[in-house]
């Protein structure tokens, strides 16, 4: 019967309208996820009301083609102007801008989007076969959980951005928690640090702070004069690219399942998932002290683990109608609108939407690799570009981008603003990219911590009664101890002793 949905699944997405339909919206997702400001979740939101003059099958062809586009564009931006195109693509900067600038672009460009495809295609197998496991794995999280969660998200980030000095990386992330304090609550929608302004009573946007923290030092630096020549291009081949996936095999295939494992929990997202993936790589490296440096495992580790996330994201909304992401969110309204009903009931009502969406996802992935190829060939030759043209059209994108998300002035006033901020946090040497993951994460850990501590009647004890909250614990203090170096003074001790 599988055998049988899976053909019937091919032979729909094989005729020549659906594939024209394919194409287009994973080249779609592609160019919208390069843009900063113009966000995955903006991506099938947008589409989704294009859709619904097409037949059920096209619409979720093409839901599906912009989502795996849009997460695998973002990195095209990050790789080039290390502006993420999206929030997921933040890890993938670390490592590939420093290899573009040794006139690598190609090959990382080539390394991530490759990545992309394989994460994606391995999430695809976890969706046929491991929906029922791994949905009650899910179940287990609550409140304590998703807040401990939130926490070793940016506690990792710190470790991996800070260049040896944790502390820093820290504050930064901590400062991003406070950041998205602003605004109404999720719980008593009570306005906080909004001082009457009805823009700020409705929070900061997520995307002007991005695009501010990641694109206004690199402009600013445009202008300093530091660079006098146009960067010089090595010649990048196929085989050269696949020669360097060969040597991080083990990495691409963990980063994957680390990448479903994290979009298996409803609200994390694909940007947690590359990275814990860059920060799984990193700590099982040989040589951690590469990365951040023009790395190529780091690249692959985190692309294929955002990536990955797509399909993990997809499980619990197959299985629970719950999203994975925000992306994932919206595609469980498209679906619901096309006349699908996600949960436990659907193996039983519609079989053959499981097997058609793993055949959607298979094939966009194939068809953003290939779409991926020919783009980087016109893309990196932004690279050549003196910056002194390349920054003011930058900076134009940048404002546009901004206004793109609400079309009100004042979220390029706030780009503006954390524009300044992230020049001075570069210039301090405090990474932005836990800043940005503190902001990101910032909802779900109030939230989460409140809701908690309500039920609990203002006590921590039920955190220690609840085994993942107990893991998640002893990982992030060995994590905070590792970092002050109390576990090789123990060691030296022990030697001495």
């Amino acid at each position: 019967m599988a055998l049988q949905y899976l053909a019937q699944a091919f032979g729909a997405v094989l005729t020549p309208m659906n594939m024209g339909v394919l194409l287009l919206s994973t080249f779609a997702g592609l160019i919208m996820g390069m843009l900063p400001g113009l966000s995955a979740t903006m991506a099938v939101a947008l589409l989704t009301g294009l859709t619904y003059s097409l037949s059920s099958t096209s619409a979720i062809i093409s839901l599906i083609g912009v989502y795996v586009g849009a997460i695998s564009g973002g990195c095209q931006a990050a790789v080039l102007l290390n502006i993420p195109g999206t929030p997921a693509s933040a890890a993938t900067a670390l490592d590939g801008f420093p290899l573009a600038n040794r006139g690598k672009g190609g090959l990382a460009i080539f390394l991530a989007t490759t990545s992309s495809c394989i994460g994606t295609l391995i999430s695809v197998i976890c969706v046929l076969t491991l929906t029922p496991l791994l949905t009650k794995v899910s179940l287990q999280f609550g409140s304590w959980e998703f807040f401990l969660l939130s926490l070793f998200g940016v506690i990792i980030c710190g470790n991996l951005t800070s260049n040896g000095n944790a502390v820093k990386g820290w504050i930064s992330g901590v400062i991003g928690l406070l950041v998205a304090q602003v605004g109404l609550d999720q719980l008593d929608a009570y306005p906080r640090f909004s001082y009457g302004n009805v823009n700020i009573m409705a929070g900061l946007a997520l995307i002007p702070i991005m695009i501010g923290l990641f694109g206004f030092p690199e402009i600013i630096k445009a202008f300093k004069k530091t660079e006098t020549h146009v960067l010089e291009f090595s010649p990048f081949k196929l085989k050269e690219g696949f020669g360097v996936l060969k040597n991080h095999i083990v990495e691409l295939i963990r980063s994957s399942f680390i990448g479903v494992g994290v979009g298996i929990i409803p609200g994390v997202g694909e940007d947690v998932g590359g990275w814990l993936s860059y920060w799984a790589s990193k700590s099982t490296s040989k040589h951690p002290e590469t990365f951040g440096d023009g790395e190529t495992a780091g690249v692959v580790s985190a692309e294929a683990g955002n990536n990955a996330c797509i399909g993990g994201a997809i499980i619990p909304i197959l299985s629970l109608a719950v999203p994975g992401s925000a992306p994932a969110a919206v595609l469980l309204a498209a679906f619901m609108m096309h006349g699908y009903r996600p949960g436990p009931l659907l193996m039983n009502e519609s079989p053959e939407f499981l097997y058609q969406i793993c055949v959607d996802l298979f094939l966009a992935a194939l068809a953003m690799w290939l779409l991926a190829q020919v783009v980087s060939k016109f893309s990196v030759k932004i690279l050549g570009v003196k910056k002194e043209i390349l920054m003011p059209v930058i900076y134009v994108l940048c404002v546009v981008g901004s206004f793109v998300i609400n079309h009100i002035m004042f979220d390029v006033k706030v780009m503006f603003v954390f524009g300044i901020i992230g020049f001075f946090l570069s210039a301090a040497e405090f990474p932005a990219a836990p800043f940005l993951l503190g902001v990101i994460l910032g909802s779900m850990t109030d939230s989460n911590l409140r809701r908690a501590l309500t039920i609990s009647e203002g006590s921590f004890m039920p955190m220690l009664q609840r085994p993942i909250s107990v893991i998640f614990l002893i990982v992030i203090v060995v994590l905070i101890l590792s970092q002050f170096h109390v576990f090789d003074r123990l060691k030296k001790r022990k030697a001495n002793g």
